[in-house]
């Protein structure tokens, strides 16, 4: 297994951001291997196996060797053989729809919106498109650091709201419900949970600056007291989630090929979908791991 680190990517280039993994076969790695990799994908925040060619079991397998896999909570975006496997496909297969299409167009962190989120986010690609591909990162480490002095004071000791409410996909089976009834089907298998807006990395010891504009919905002050939501608006704005260019020094493009894999450090990256008005045929298979520790110490064992 060797282990390149990479410089930059296509848009608002890093630099320190990502590194490439060649050679690196599951089935053979060693213990020091496999800390050696997740070591990586702390530090550099993306690590691309390459060559990769894995069946779903496997995929599964090689996720498995990371730690602990978290099978996503609807059933609708499930691998029809492997539910550890979440699937987001436009392309269906055999006349049917495998997963679900459009996923991820906004900011977000994995799970966020769940009282246990995973600490790593493996994707292999299965169909990829021959132009608009890749996907947009922010390291929320990097972006903590760059803000203000006075809105860091601002924002310590506070605590943030997430939700899924506000992206929440539409069932087959909601198909003529009511939408108070799915709304409220929402509240009461996903409630908001609440997570410190800034907290130390466990495996690095970095300070992570914990929100996303997709499933964060509301800020509050050390009681609990609701804070103005344009406190929240000036950090979007400030990490350049509200940028629509994609062209804010903290975005990050990673691009991917046929045969790659990309596991990335799920405590610290928010990502975001490439996604056009012009859809291009595209298969994506994910699986997402606990690892050795939560996602901050705060989070205490059920």
């Amino acid at each position: 297994m060797q282990i390149k680190e990479r410089s930059g990517g296509e848009i608002g280039e890093i630099g320190e951001i990502g590194a490439t993994v060649e050679g690196f076969d599951h089935v053979t790695a060693s213990d020091a291997d496999i800390a050696a990799l997740k070591h990586t994908v702390y530090t550099k925040k993306i690590a691309v196996l390459k060559g990769q060619d894995l069946a779903p079991q496997e995929f599964l397998a090689l996720g498995r060797r990371l730690g602990r896999p978290e099978t996503y909570y609807e059933p609708m975006y499930k691998h029809p053989e492997v539910p550890e496997i979440f699937v987001s496909s436009n392309v269906p297969k055999d006349g049917k729809q495998i997963g679900v299409p459009k996923t991820g167009k906004f900011w977000h962190a994995d799970y966020q919106f769940m009282p246990n989120p995973f600490g790593l986010t493996l994707i292999y690609p299965q169909v990829i498109p021959e132009k608009n591909r890749g996907t947009y990162f922010i390291d929320m480490g990097k972006a903590y650091e760059k803000l203000p002095e006075d809105l860091k004071r601002e924002i310590a000791g506070t605590h943030c709201r997430h939700s899924v409410r506000k992206y929440f996909k539409i069932r087959p089976n909601d198909v003529y419900r009511p939408l108070s009834e799915i709304i409220d089907e929402v509240e009461q298998k996903a409630p908001a949970v609440v997570q410190p807006t800034t907290f130390t990395h466990p495996m690095t010891g970095e300070t992570v600056l914990y929100i996303s504009e997709g499933f964060t919905v509301g800020i509050e002050d050390r009681d609990g007291n609701p804070l103005d939501e344009e406190l929240l608006k000036r950090l979007f704005d400030a990490t350049g989630q509200l940028d629509e260019t994609f062209e804010h020094d903290g975005i990050h493009l990673q691009s991917f090929e046929q045969g790659d894999l990309l596991v990335w450090d799920n405590r610290s990256l928010i990502h975001r979908a490439r996604h056009t008005t012009t859809p291009e045929p595209t298969v994506s298979f994910r699986v997402t791991v606990h690892d050795e520790r939560r996602l901050h110490d705060g989070i205490k064992a059920a």
